[in-house]
């Protein structure tokens, strides 16, 4: 297995990834040409974030997705953990835990001082699996507002 950024070429299979994860989130619905320009947007601009791909055989089955902002409250630099997916059928083998020490990893050096990400309220093997990596359950809530409809 090879964990490293993602290049334009991978843009296919990480939308691939991507409808995965969108079909089991109650807020969002996949939309390829969205997911595409999103995913262009974050590749050709390492200030706005950074996508890191592992690679099984030469194929991309897992995907996690920082990007980056500066936290008020830390007066630092911090990142989102917008997407991490794995492929269904490479899960259970490590490659989830290997791919979020790899993304945590990239955070600090990249002078992130917190990681925030969210899961799906239901998504109880989600939230265990990050729980079991350090993340804590955050006494705030998300809100959202949306500006496109």
């Amino acid at each position: 297995m090879q964990i490293t950024p993602a290049n334009l070429s991978d843009i296919p299979a990480l939308c691939e990834l991507l409808e995965l994860l969108f079909t089991q989130e109650a807020d969002f619905k996949p939309d390829r040409d969205a997911q595409s320009r999103g995913l262009s947007r974050i590749i050709g601009n390492p200030e706005v974030g950074l996508i890191v791909v592992i690679r099984q055989g030469g194929r991309v089955v897992g995907m996690a997705n920082l990007l980056y902002t500066v936290s008020t409250a830390l007066g630092d630099r911090v990142a989102l953990l917008e997407d991490m997916v794995v492929s269904p059928n490479a899960r259970g083998s490590g490659i989830g835990s290997r791919l979020l020490e790899h993304a945590i990893q990239l955070a600090r050096l990249n002078g992130c001082k917190r990681i925030t990400l969210l899961t799906d309220r239901d998504n109880e093997a989600a939230q265990r699996f990050y729980q079991r990596r350090g993340f804590g359950l955050s006494a705030m809530i998300p809100l959202r507002l949306s500006l496109s409809e």
